[in-house]
């Protein structure tokens, strides 16, 4: 894919969300840090890519995990660096929230970092040597944003829009009604119009109008069943914990998930007809070694790199 000049993706997978640097007259700026665990990897590419400039502002478009993990690696190497972040959550990072974060809730790593200022949506930002409008993008994260360049038509969708879906509705894992919210953020990307989407997770794509089609059909289908979606929200949990450990005995994972109360909330809303905890997980884990997102030597489970697209 060919970006408007001084962008670079680096795309990270999904544990990790993809990371967007700009260089241009407006300094140099990164898009997502990535997770925890992968910090490392994510200041080796920023500053192997930088060749001695300094990193002068991160931007998140939400603070999941999967993108904020690296901040705290970043402003360490970087004392100068200012951070930016959309402005729903920014009163639980200073003081710092893991619950109301949804780090403890979630079973995941982040390490505390602070911010400069909020990434507000309706404005611009100026960014290595493009104008982007900032778009709010609730659904996935009731204070997510997007970033749009309307000169190229490049679309920054975070977890809004994929090339195969979205991230999980976790407002509607708290009882909100937020499937009506992704819907209305799907229609403010399709007004936009972009003609490139780098997404949060997966490469950049080009067939927008396809890719909004498939999330339209994914979000029906959740909408009509939201035990399906409560369900694989719960199936992503655990996958992403397998994702972070690469190998993880099953009884441990099961104590972990026993520690971890979205899942025990999950487990609380969900039409389990009886079924004790324990095997609630363990049918989920069948369900994921079944499907090639797992796969089983003896009694530990090992994570799959090629089906981590569950």
């Amino acid at each position: 894919m060919q970006f408007p000049n001084g962008i670079i993706l680096f795309e990270r997978g999904w544990l990790s969300s993809n990371n967007i640097l700009m260089r241009g007259r407006h300094g140099c700026a990164l898009i997502d840090s990535g997770y925890a665990t992968h910090a490392p990897q994510t200041l080796t590419l920023v500053t192997k890519a930088l060749q001695g400039q300094p990193l002068e502002l991160l931007l998140n478009t939400h603070l999941h995990s999967d993108h904020c993990g690296g901040n705290a690696a970043l402003q360490a190497h970087y004392p100068e660096l200012q951070t930016r972040i959309p402005p729903g959550h920014a009163r639980f990072v200073q003081p710092w929230d893991p619950v109301a974060l949804s780090y403890a809730p979630t079973g995941q790593i982040c390490p505390p970092f602070s911010y400069s200022a909020t990434l507000q949506p309706n404005t611009e930002i100026a960014l290595g040597d493009q104008l982007w409008q900032v778009h709010a993008a609730p659904g996935h994260d009731p204070h997510s944003v997007i970033l749009f360049e309307p000169q190229s038509r490049l679309l920054i969708s975070a977890d809004a829009l994929w090339e195969n879906g979205f991230g999980v509705v976790f407002p509607e894992l708290d009882g909100f009604d937020a499937f009506t919210e992704v819907a209305q953020t799907l229609d403010v990307i399709e007004a936009l119009a972009p003609s490139l989407v780098i997404p949060g997770h997966g490469a950049a794509f080009a067939d927008v109008a396809e890719a909004l089609a498939r999330a339209r059909r994914r979000l029906d289908s959740f909408a009509q069943a939201p035990q399906k979606h409560r369900r694989y929200a719960a199936k992503v949990l655990l996958k992403f914990k397998l994702l972070e450990v690469q190998r993880i005995v099953q009884a441990d994972m099961l104590q972990w998930a026993q520690a971890t109360p979205l899942l025990a909330q999950i487990y609380q809303s969900s039409d389990v007809a009886g079924q004790p905890f324990e095997a609630w997980v363990s049918a989920l884990l069948d369900e994921l070694v079944r499907s090639g997102a797992a796969s089983r030597d003896q009694q530990t489970l090992c994570n799959d790199n090629a089906a981590a697209k569950h």
